[in-house]
Parts: C-alpha cells; sequence; structure tokens
C-alpha cells in the first residue's frame, strides 16, 4: 500500500514570507529522517512546498475557473511538504511519520493513495488512458 504523509508546519499557518528558509539543523534533521526512511525500502517520493506567498488557487464554479494568488488568509492548515512511502498497513505508515522530527505544532496528515485494484472493474476502464 502507498500512503502519502502531508506536513502541515505551523511556521506556514502565519504568514510565512515568500523567501522563507528553513533553519540548517531542521533541514539536517529531516534529512536523517528522510535518510532512515530510504534505507528501510519505504520512501518512494519526498519533496518539501514553497511558502503558501508563492503559490495560487484555481477554484472551479460559474463555467470558468478562479485564480487567487497566495497567501490564502482563510486557510486553516497549509502543507508544506510530503512523503510518498510503502507500508504494509495503515498503522505502519503512522509509525512512521510519529517518528518524523517535527517542530511544535506541527502536524502530519496520513492518508492512503488509491490503487487502480481499489476501483471496481468499471470505474477501471473509465480511468484507462
Amino acid at each position: 500500500m502507498r500512503f502519502m504523509m502531508m506536513m502541515i508546519p505551523a511556521v506556514y499557518q502565519q504568514d510565512t514570507p515568500a523567501d522563507f528558509t528553513p533553519p540548517v539543523d531542521a533541514v539536517e534533521q529531516m534529512s536523517r529522517y528522510n535518510q532512515e526512511l530510504q534505507q528501510a525500502g519505504v520512501l518512494l517520493s519526498a519533496d518539501g512546498l514553497h511558502p503558501p506567498a508563492t503559490g495560487a488557487r484555481v477554484r472551479f464554479g460559474g463555467g470558468k475557473p478562479t485564480v487567487t494568488d497566495g497567501p490564502f488568509t482563510e486557510s486553516k492548515e497549509v502543507i508544506g511538504g510530503y512523503w510518498i512511502i510503502a507500508a504494509r498497513s495503515r498503522e505502519e505508515a503512522i509509525e512512521w511519520a510519529s517518528r518524523c522530527p517535527a517542530a511544535a505544532g506541527d502536524m502530519i496528515e496520513v492518508r492512503r493513495i488509491f490503487d487502480m485494484e481499489d476501483f471496481p472493474a468499471d470505474v477501471q476502464a473509465a480511468a484507462q488512458f
């Protein structure tokens, strides 16, 4: 099973400037954690995301997309990065998330990724491209 672990850092819940750079010690700790995931053979992908001030949201409705540039003041939780891991169970994925060297106030959301086999045959057929 594949899981996405989404980091919701406390620092991104504030008015983080577009040129924000994480502290060196935090990056070193996260690098060690990522190496642990890699050495265990569970890490499939991982990336950090720039602050919301550099992003955009595209909303759909009324027949025309609407673009809103960041930061997004109405947001309560903003994703700051992610990992995609392979785990045998939801509990194993949660265990890996629990080991993250996160800062006080940070949160990681763990969600299973759909595999095509999770869907009925008609949905699988519709998804072919």
